[in-house]
């Protein structure tokens, strides 16, 4: 049998081919396009005074620290009780659970979970922790509801993480006589401590660019709050802090300066992310 493509085939795949590279180059470039204009509109709006004060209607000023800090106390917050949670379901799902088929529902809620919208994470939330339990909206009700959003995302990495650990590490351990617990604090859990890494770097780059869920649980408040006062108070993040000015307040240089400013902050989360690996491996 002739292996030889016939004229006609072979137009055909590198027609095809073509149009993947092209679609491919299109992609990238709206991706370079929307970046540069982002930087292009955005830096030239950063100043210092922007960056260390906050807005004031009396000096006519507009700062965005409150926002940057805003950003940081609900990272902490989300992640000090997301990871204990995450981690510790991971682990007890793929080494302790005996049902595999309540396991493999689980699983499936935590795969349907994060596909649903941030919008009804928001509603969720402020109905839950606003208006049931009485929270204030602010930094609490907003890290708990980012607590429930990337709560699959830490669970499934953490899990995916545990399962790429030979089953003989395991077996090696608990032949030697180490028990469950200690075989998986000290084997396992530092074999697969990469993915829950990663995992977590996800689920800041998921808190850092959130917004439609803490437009109802943080608020909308632009003043300077310590941590233990934004944990009750109207707090906006960076990103609610750029809906304000550009749909509200009409500030487009302004926004687009927060605009910028979130982009470095993912490109250094993902720097990080690629430096922690690197550590993690040797």
């Amino acid at each position: 049998m002739d292996q030889r493509l016939s004229p006609r085939r072979r137009l055909y795949d590198k027609g095809l081919r073509t149009l993947l590279w092209l679609c491919a180059g299109i992609t990238c470039a709206l991706l370079v396009f929307l970046i540069g204009y982002i930087f292009y509109r955005g830096l030239g709006n950063i100043t210092w005074e922007l960056l260390t004060t906050q807005t004031s209607y009396i000096k006519d000023t507009i700062g965005i620290l409150p926002n940057i800090l805003n950003t940081l106390y609900i990272i902490v917050v989300a992640m000090v009780i997301v990871l204990p949670l995450g981690v510790g379901a991971a682990i007890y799902l793929t080494e302790y659970a005996s049902n595999r088929k309540v396991v493999a529902l689980i699983e499936f809620a935590t795969e349907t979970l994060t596909g649903i919208p941030s919008i009804i994470f928001g509603l969720v939330g402020m109905l839950f922790f606003v208006q049931k339990m009485g929270l204030a909206p602010g930094i609490l009700a907003g890290g708990l509801t980012l607590v429930i959003m990337i709560l699959p995302t830490i669970v499934r990495t953490t899990q995916e993480s545990l399962k790429t650990v030979p089953q003989a590490y395991r077996e090696g351990a608990l032949g030697l006589g180490a028990g469950k617990w200690h075989m998986v604090r000290t084997v396992v859990l530092p074999g697969a401590v990469d993915g829950i890494v990663t995992g977590c770097i996800l689920a800041v780059g998921r808190i850092v660019g959130e917004s439609a869920a803490l437009l109802f649980t943080a608020g909308f408040g632009l003043v300077l709050n310590g941590f233990v006062k934004a944990l009750q108070s109207s707090s906006a993040t960076l990103t609610v802090a750029l809906y304000v000015y550009a749909n509200e307040r009409g500030e487009t240089g302004v926004a687009f300066a927060i605009a910028a400013i979130l982009m470095v902050l993912t490109f250094l989360i993902n720097l990080a992310a690629g430096y922690a690996g690197k550590k993690l491996k040797k």
